[in-house]
């Protein structure tokens, strides 16, 4: 188990979306994040309080988490002067990066002379199987977007949220390593060998009651070059019942690919949709959640009436208002 309370470790994060990490742990577990630690020339701000190491244990901090997911989740060099300092002030590290902190041999060596734990959460643990496509009991959902983390975890999140509140039966499903952060358990879906990751989604959301609903965190997006396959393992594995669209409208690019386009959410939903019922006949599209963290409330407001006139589809920001209105388009089903 990792030692709660975390003090996030925010580096030297280019922007806010960089620590979508620590980000989600702040706002979904907030009573498990103690302050941030900033390096110099760090562009993102949790709005928690800044606290250097002896601060942070003071107030009771107990793991160092690792809160950036940067491309290709690596360690940077930059950031070792910290974590060793950490481990020497008594602090575990956690990290979901694919570049493991227990093969980086400086931290290694000093979590065992000071027997500090090492957390790699994105490991998978079991022995996963090849999937079989085969119908399960239950019911299940699955947000896809129109690109990467543009809100999918916390789309499911809050469904999941509002359900339990309606006292409805459902269950949030962790496919990535601030869900696993979050949650304490799921499958670190892009560390599956590929082969086994729609068996791994096919495990994760087993056969259930039929009115208990399986809240499954999305990865990637279809239309992303470099991370689509995630996605299709998803969508496969998953065998969802209902799909969220979920979009952010006020990027002018894909994340990491400047001559990409976002996808329009009409090509979105007629990929997603052709491409689920492969697995589920009776797929639908239910709602659209989109994120608009970046917008004043007149422009957000605006912006989820042009969508729904447009799409036809309930539309809100599920972080901002709730989602009861995507939690009453699973109940119409």
């Amino acid at each position: 188990m990792i030692e709660t309370p975390y003090l996030l470790f925010l580096g030297d994060a280019p922007d806010s979306l960089a620590a979508k990490v620590a980000q989600g742990i702040r706002d979904w577990r907030p009573e498990n994040a103690i302050g941030q630690f900033r390096m110099e020339g760090c562009k993102a701000d949790l709005k928690l309080p800044d606290l250097d190491l002896t601060d942070a244990k003071a107030r009771g901090a107990k793991t160092l988490v690792v809160g950036v997911a940067n491309r290709g989740g690596v360690i940077s060099p930059a950031w070792k002067k910290v974590l060793v300092a950490a481990l020497e002030e008594g602090f575990d590290l956690a990290s979901g990066l694919h570049n493991l902190l227990r093969n980086e041999p400086d931290l290694a060596a000093v979590a065992e002379a000071t027997g500090r734990t090492l957390h790699d959460v994105r490991i998978p643990t079991v022995a996963y199987p090849i999937a079989t496509g085969k119908k399960r009991s239950g019911k299940r959902c699955l947000a896809v977007g129109t690109d990467c983390s543009v809100g999918k975890m916390y789309t499911s999140l809050a469904m999941d949220r509002e359900m339990k509140a309606r006292g409805l039966k459902s269950s949030f499903r962790a496919t990535g390593q601030t869900g696993i952060l979050i949650t304490g358990e799921g499958v670190p879906l892009d560390a599956v060998i590929a082969d086994f990751m729609a068996g791994a989604v096919e495990w994760l959301t087993p056969d259930n009651d039929d009115d208990h609903w399986d809240m499954i965190e999305g990865q990637g997006s279809l239309f992303h070059v470099s991370y689509s396959g995630v996605t299709m393992a998803l969508v496969h594995g998953g065998q969802p019942d209902a799909l969220v669209l979920s979009h952010e409208p006020t990027r002018p690019h894909m994340r990491g690919l400047p001559d990409y386009q976002l996808p329009s959410l009409e090509d979105l939903r007629d990929v997603a949709l052709t491409l689920a019922r492969v697995a589920n006949p009776k797929a639908q599209v239910v709602g659209i959640s989109v994120n608009t963290a970046a917008m004043g409330e007149d422009e957000a407001l605006s912006c989820l009436e042009g969508i729904e006139k447009r799409m036809g589809l309930p539309t809100v920001d599920p972080f901002r208002q709730g989602a009861g209105r995507l939690v009453d388009a699973l109940d119409a089903i």
